[in-house]
């Protein structure tokens, strides 16, 4: 970066150039000393002064919701994977059946929120496994990318999310995601591409090797629609 940039421009620059800080989601230490109500209470308030900044009436009936509407949804829905509580239980069975090829969930939608702009991010994450003698419920796949997507994000970190999640779960590292998405800061503001779209992946263990990679891409590619 020039010397020359004010902190502003450096800060614009990075957002942009869609750079992530770590595996990790930055918070706090204390992220969760407030409980619900009270981040509800004091999100309402600030976004209430946003809108009153920007000039609208809040006595309109059409917005004199929209604060506490929003606070809702940032704290219960959008940003509701950021609290550790609502991280989803994923019971493991036995393999009984000896299945030893690889298990591909396919198409799962996501929503998430870039963490530079705040603006959406919509997409489909593809997720893959080879059983060491464990397996998982298919919904707790989805559960799981749902429940990583649902906070301020970077799609390389939340690629990472996942299939670390899944390592964990399942105690072994032959886990893998591909992840499909329209970014809305690059879509609807800036350069304002609709067409185009981000693809990441994270590979573990045995999907590092080109043969099992290929395998995987080409289930991700087959025609499944009904």
């Amino acid at each position: 970066m020039k010397l020359e940039q004010t902190l502003e421009e450096q800060f614009e620059e990075r957002g942009d150039n869609h750079v992530g800080s770590a595996e990790d989601t930055p918070l706090r230490k204390d992220a969760f000393v407030l409980d619900d109500n009270e981040k509800i209470k004091r999100i309402e308030q600030n976004v209430r002064e946003i809108l009153l900044t920007l000039g609208m009436d809040l006595d309109d009936d059409s917005l004199r919701g929209t604060p506490k509407r929003v606070a809702k949804m940032y704290v219960k829905e959008v940003f509701g994977g950021l609290h550790p509580d609502r991280k989803p239980k994923s019971s493991t069975f036995d393999n009984k059946y000896k299945y030893g090829e690889m298990l591909v969930e396919k198409n799962i939608v996501l929503y998430s929120t870039c963490e530079h702009h705040l603006l959406p991010i919509i997409g489909k994450a593809h997720v893959a496994y080879v059983s060491n003698g464990t397996v998982v419920g298919l919904s707790k796949m989805n559960r799981i990318v749902d429940y990583y997507a649902k906070r301020p994000q970077v799609q390389e970190r939340l690629n990472i999310q996942i299939v670390r999640e899944l390592q964990k779960v399942l105690g072994t590292e032959d886990v893998a995601c591909v992840i499909d998405a329209k970014h809305l800061c690059v879509n609807s503001r800036g350069i304002r591409d609709i067409e185009s779209s981000t693809v990441t992946a994270e590979y573990g263990g045995k999907f590092k090797e080109e043969s099992i990679r290929r395998e995987f891409l080409d289930y991700i590619n087959l025609d499944t629609e009904f």
